[in-house]
C-alpha cells in the first residue's frame, strides 16, 4: 500500500479523506466545519472539563480515530516505530501555540481547506497567512533550525498515545463521566460508530500518503515539490463538489453559520501562528496526530500542548467568536477577536521566532 510513488495515487487519498469529511457532514457534523482538528482537539478537551465552554464540549470520535489509524497502517505495514526525545519541551510550547493561533483564526488548516472550499473569502485571506508563517519557518530551517534529533526508544512509548485514545472511547461509550454539550457546535456531531470509521479511514490515508498542510508548502517553497500538495488538491475539489451540489457553497465574509469572522489582520496572523509553529514542530495538527500514532511520542507532546492550548484559550478569553444572526432582532453579528486574544497572538509569534533562531544544529566539529 504506497500512495507515495505517484502524485494520481496521493490527489485519490485526498479526494478520500474528502468524502469521508463529506459524509461526516450530511451525518450532522456541523457542516462549516466536518473535520477539524483544532476544533475536534478543544471539544474532547472540554469534554474532560479542561475548559467551560458548555457549547464546546464533546468526545470526538474522529481524533480517536485518527490516531488509531495511523497506529493500526503503521504496524501492519511496519511503518511503526517508537521514537523520542527531540526536544519534547519546545515542542509542548508550539503544541499550545498552535491552538492558540488557530483558534484566533476559528480552525485548524484542514478547515480553512475546508471553509475555502465552502466559499468563505474569510479562509482564503486566511491562506496568506499560513504561506507567510510557513515561509518564515523555511527561512528558519535555512538558516540551521533545528529541534535536535529523535532517537528509537522502547516500543511501548509509542503506545502510550494510541492507549489513552483507546481510554477516551472506552470512557465516552460505557460511562457518563465526560461531558457533552446539548447546543451548538459541541452538540452537532455524526453517530459515535461512523465518526470513529470515518476518523480510522482518514488516518490511515494520511499516514500512508503523509498528509500534511503545512508540509505541503513547506515542500514547495523548499524543493519545487508538490507530491504533497496533491493530497491537498483531492481533498479540496471533493469538498468544493460536495459543497456546490448540496447548496453549501455561500461566497461571501460575514456568513452567519459558517463559525468565522470577518477582522482580517488576524485571521491572517492566526494562520501566520499556525503556520510559522506548524513549520518548526515538523506537521500541522493533523500531522502531529499521525506521527504520535505511528510512535512518536515527541508528536505526543505537541498533542498534548495543543489540548492545554485549547483549555487557555477558552479559560482565559482568547479564542474568537463568529459571525451570528441574533434570534430576536434577526440581525447579522460580526465575529470578533477579543484582546485577550490579539495579546496572545503577538506573543506566541514573538516565542516562535525566539525558538526559531535560537535552537541550531551543531556545527560539525
Amino acid at each position: 500500500m504506497n500512495l507515495t510513488d505517484s502524485k494520481k495515487k496521493l490527489a485519490l487519498g485526498g479526494a478520500v479523506c474528502g468524502i469521508v469529511a463529506a459524509c461526516l457532514a450530511l451525518l450532522g457534523n456541523p457542516a462549516n466545519m466536518a473535520f477539524c482538528i483544532a476544533c475536534f482537539i478543544r471539544d474532547t478537551a472540554g469534554a474532560f472539563g479542561m475548559h467551560q465552554a458548555e457549547v464546546v464540549q464533546y468526545a470526538r470520535p474522529e481524533i480517536i480515530g485518527l490516531v488509531l489509524g495511523a497506529f493500526i497502517i503503521s504496524v501492519a505495514t511496519k511503518e511503526y516505530c517508537a521514537t523520542a526525545g527531540s526536544s519534547p519541551m519546545i515542542r509542548f510550547v508550539l503544541g499550545i501555540i498552535i491552538m492558540i493561533g488557530a483558534l484566533v483564526f476559528l480552525g485548524c488548516p484542514l478547515r480553512m481547506i475546508i471553509r475555502m472550499s465552502a466559499g468563505d473569502l474569510n479562509a482564503w485571506v486566511a491562506l496568506i497567512g499560513f504561506i507567510l508563517g510557513i515561509a518564515t519557518g523555511v527561512f528558519a530551517l535555512k538558516k540551521g533550525f533545528s529541534l535536535g534529533r529523535a532517537y528509537v526508544t522502547n516500543k511501548a512509548n509509542g503506545v502510550v498515545m494510541p492507549a489513552i485514545v483507546v481510554g477516551i472511547l472506552i470512557l465516552a461509550l460505557c460511562t457518563s463521566l465526560l461531558k457533552a454539550s446539548e447546543a451548538g457546535p459541541g452538540s452537532l456531531h455524526a453517530p459515535i460508530i461512523a465518526s470513529l470509521v470515518g476518523g480510522l479511514i482518514f488516518g490511515a490515508i494520511a499516514q500512508k500518503s503523509r498528509m500534511c498542510f503545512a508540509g505541503s508548502i513547506r515542500d514547495i517553497i523548499l524543493m519545487k515539490n508538490f507530491d504533497l500538495f496533491s493530497v491537498i488538491a483531492g481533498l479540496f475539489v471533493v469538498m468544493l463538489v460536495f459543497n456546490i451540489a448540496t447548496g453549501r457553497f455561500v461566497l461571501g465574509f460575514n456568513t452567519p453559520g459558517v463559525i468565522a469572522h470577518s477582522e482580517h489582520l488576524w485571521n491572517i496572523l492566526g494562520m501566520y501562528t499556525v503556520g510559522f509553529a506548524a513549520t518548526l514542530a515538523g506537521g500541522c495538527p493533523l500531522r502531529q496526530l499521525i506521527l504520535a500514532g505511528q510512535g512518536s511520542s515527541d508528536a505526543a507532546m505537541t498533542v498534548v500542548g495543543m489540548f492545554v492550548g485549547s483549555a487557555i484559550c477558552h479559560n482565559f478569553g482568547l479564542a474568537a467568536s463568529g459571525t451570528a444572526m441574533n434570534a430576536e432582532t434577526q440581525e447579522v453579528v460580526a465575529g470578533a477577536v477579543p484582546l485577550n486574544g490579539k495579546v496572545a497572538c503577538i506573543i506566541c509569534i514573538i516565542i516562535c521566532f525566539v525558538i526559531a533562531f535560537t535552537n541550531k544544529r551543531k556545527e560539525a566539529k
